[in-house]
């Protein structure tokens, strides 16, 4: 009768469990969508971690004096960017001839322990040498990370799962914010290991809910092809290349906000880098996560209709920044800098939302990482240069003016944008009977 009574109560047990599982199935999300959100979880790590220090650099300079002077600040958010740009291009060839999955996971577990590893520093020289192995290391995600998203939806929601990608992205920003904030009430060098150990435990949960995936069937079908010969085309051709031109020059104003805005606001307004940081990363990532949302709903649409429609949305987006610029470097009031702020977030959120997706148009499933790649490099490389002149402008007391000063290349991409991308029209009827999954 004991065991009787034992059988009922596992029976009853497993009606309920049975029950739990017919409720979550009800509400099962499909797998392209899933990843998305996966990987955004992803990018907000990218992001949080090599950002953090941006709004550090006050906690730190008490122990490591060299970075009382903003020329060595900037030799150090530099460095990252010329060996994450270097390794860019190489990751893009990785990613679409290896495992996506893995190399994901893999960049993913190096630069969180990176990031721990820089709680235990203890001179420049050993900061230097980690972000160094950091801007290795994460250059292997976004090209990987993208290519998996872009094959996994169809011209029907690239944009708008790109998007909401980049929504991970702009919230790590936001959260890196508060690394001067966290270490105000702890350590800097306990703020490192808090978000390192974060993320290692989240490349470990990754490694069961991804996996690789083969590309939604385009209009465009390309043969598969060899490294070299798939790296050649590429660079032959003129649509590539104006893209890289497109996707460089926003660069500069993008890396210079992301590096050098707090310290721009809290000279402007003569506050603390401990308000600073917040205020310039929330109300810049809070309105680029906006951008990306609308920019990716609208770009969806209207491509359905213009097969410029993507490419009209980017040059709206960046259009946005012209004006932020101006504000953000002559601007002495919150409004003028939280103004600032929204129009360069909304602005870039747009523009960035659509860069895959127009990077798509022109080349194909399987050189859509490799051609990223070379964009990242191209992109990464502009930060690294406005990144360490503007550590000798800010020296020099010029920071405002020379952020107002781009404004200039910026307007000059989007007139050579929109003349010389010309993409093949896509009929509305082909656009909407694309494969969605």
């Amino acid at each position: 009768m004991k065991n009787s009574g034992l059988i009922d109560e596992i029976l009853n047990y497993c009606e309920i469990e049975n029950f739990i599982k017919s409720q979550l199935m009800s509400f099962k999300i499909s797998y392209p969508w899933r990843l998305v959100f996966l990987l955004s979880g992803v990018a907000l790590l990218n992001y949080m971690d090599r950002q953090m220090i941006s709004t550090m650099r006050p906690a730190m300079q008490l122990d490591i004096i060299e970075l009382q002077q903003a020329t060595n600040f900037g030799r150090l958010m530099a460095v990252f960017l010329w060996v994450y740009g270097a390794m860019s291009a190489f990751s893009g060839v990785i990613a679409d001839f290896f495992n996506k999955k893995w190399l994901i996971i893999g960049s993913l577990f190096v630069w969180s322990a990176v990031t721990c590893s820089m709680g235990f520093a203890s001179d420049f020289n050993q900061l230097y040498l980690l972000r160094a192995v950091m801007g290795f290391s994460e250059a292997l995600y976004i090209p990987a990370g993208l290519a998996l998203i872009a094959s996994s939806h169809s011209d029907q929601s690239r944009s708008l799962a790109v998007g909401i990608h980049m929504a991970g992205i702009y919230i790590g920003q936001a959260l890196g914010g508060f690394g001067s904030t966290i270490s105000k009430f702890y350590s800097w060098q306990q703020t490192f290991l808090l978000f390192g150990a974060i993320g290692i435990m989240y490349a470990i949960v990754l490694i069961f809910f991804i996996r690789d995936v083969k590309p939604v069937a385009d209009v465009k079908k390309e043969p598969t092809a060899k490294p070299l010969a798939s790296i050649t085309s590429l660079l032959s051709s003129f649509p590539f290349w104006i893209i890289v031109l497109y996707f460089a020059v926003p660069s500069l104003p993008g890396w210079a906000i992301k590096n050098w805005a707090p310290t721009l606001i809290a000279q402007n307004l003569d506050i603390d880098m401990a308000v600073a940081g917040p205020l310039t990363t929330i109300s810049i990532s809070l309105s680029s996560l906006m951008g990306v949302l609308v920019g990716g709903l609208l770009s969806d649409r209207w491509f359905r209709i213009n097969s410029k429609g993507r490419i009209y949305t980017g040059a709206i987006g960046l259009a946005l920044t012209i004006p932020a610029l101006l504000l953000m470097g002559y601007g002495y009031t919150v409004f003028h800098v939280v103004g600032a702020a929204f129009l360069f977030g909304f602005g870039f959120g747009l523009f960035d939302t659509n860069n895959m997706p127009i990077l798509c148009q022109f080349v194909g499933a399987n050189q859509r990482a490799t051609a990223y790649g070379f964009l990242n490099t191209a992109g990464i490389f502009a930060g690294a240069v406005i990144t360490d002149y503007l550590g000798k402008s800010t020296d020099a007391g010029n920071l405002g003016a020379d952020f107002a000063m781009l404004s200039v290349v910026v307007a000059a991409v989007i007139i050579v944008q929109l003349i010389f991308l010309n993409p093949v029209k896509t009929s509305p009827e082909t656009a909407r009977n694309s494969p969605e999954l």
